[in-house]
């Protein structure tokens, strides 16, 4: 990645999926602190946050973008759901807002772990996983997932992801790739 400062808001469920996305993004080049919104905690559920606040998100990236290099990241877990239906959700989102749907040149990347985050942790750490058991949080540690964050951007980066990743994360990585080719 190039650079020049690029101004990144990550919209997700709460401080874990924070904490990854920061990491992920710092691995692969990305300067600057990202401003992170997150789910007040005992407000409402972690997803219903992210879709709510999607539209405002996305309508504040396309009225930035061509003043400031802006990039929006979202993670929401799919949870019991399917990665489609969830990205059905979110165009949904736009389209009772009155926008269209995100655009293949717009630097909005969608990162859906099935069933949670801690699904890709797990992963990572060199555990048996699928994307239907739910799988421990590590809470007040979220920092642990960094140096499995570090190897995840790695194989990213050399599209070196393992066939037997969670398709969720092969999504993911796609999703980064977009996102870093947007932002060049």
């Amino acid at each position: 990645m190039s650079q020049r400062r690029v101004q990144i808001v990550i919209l997700c469920e709460d401080r874990q999926q924070e904490v990854f996305a920061r990491h992920f993004l710092k691995m692969r080049g990305f300067k600057g602190i990202p401003r992170a919104k997150i789910c007040p905690s005992g407000s409402q559920s972690g997803e219903q946050y992210v879709r709510t606040q999607y539209a405002a998100e996305v309508k504040a990236y396309r009225q930035n973008r061509n003043r400031v290099s802006i990039g929006l990241v979202v993670l929401i877990d799919a949870d019991t759901g399917t990665l489609q239906e969830r990205l059905n959700q979110l165009a949904d989102a736009l389209s009772e807002d009155s926008q269209p749907e995100r655009r293949a040149d717009e630097a909005i990347a969608i990162f859906i772990p099935k069933r949670n985050i801690e699904t890709w942790i797990h992963y990572l750490q060199g555990e048996f996983v699928n994307e239907e058991d739910s799988y421990a949080k590590f809470e007040n540690n979220e920092a642990f997932c960094k140096p499995y964050v570090e190897s995840l951007a790695e194989e990213c980066r050399f599209q070196r992801l393992s066939e037997n990743a969670p398709e969720s994360l092969q999504a993911a990585c796609g999703e980064l790739q977009r996102l870093l080719m947007l932002l060049k």
